[in-house]
């Protein structure tokens, strides 16, 4: 069974840092470009990040620009996420997903990610 299995959620105070992680089991992530997503209550999914296959390459959504930085350790098999300067609209469950990619350089957050993590609350209070 392949799967992501998440770590590193948490309730953090504003201006705080966490750093989110996502083991790869069953599956090799050297071939796979990852994306981290995050869904608030009562609103949709959005992306926040992706890192290419090779790790080289990163996008982000605008509203963590400068705060948070994707990568990944192929050595490790594992995706991070980390955040800093968290502040109360940052609070959500957040995910990882994987999805194969033949592209050493290229991530898009909006493509079909095949592996989907469980999910992890981080929680910034107001």
């Amino acid at each position: 069974q392949l799967q992501f299995v998440e770590s590193g959620g948490g309730l953090v105070q504003p201006g705080g840092s966490l750093k989110l992680s996502c083991v790869a089991d069953g599956f090799t992530l050297n071939y796979y470009a990852v994306a981290w997503f995050r869904q608030a209550p009562g609103k949709e999914r959005e992306g926040v990040a992706c890192v290419s296959r090779s790790g080289l390459t990163s996008n982000y959504a605008d509203f963590v620009k400068g705060r948070f930085t994707v990568s990944k350790d192929n050595a490790k098999n594992t995706a991070f996420l980390q955040m800093n300067n968290l502040n109360p609209e940052d609070s959500a469950v957040y995910s990882c997903a994987a999805i194969p990619s033949t592209v050493e350089a290229v991530c898009r957050m909006s493509w079909a990610y095949s592996y989907w993590g469980q999910g992890t609350q981080v929680t910034v209070p107001s």
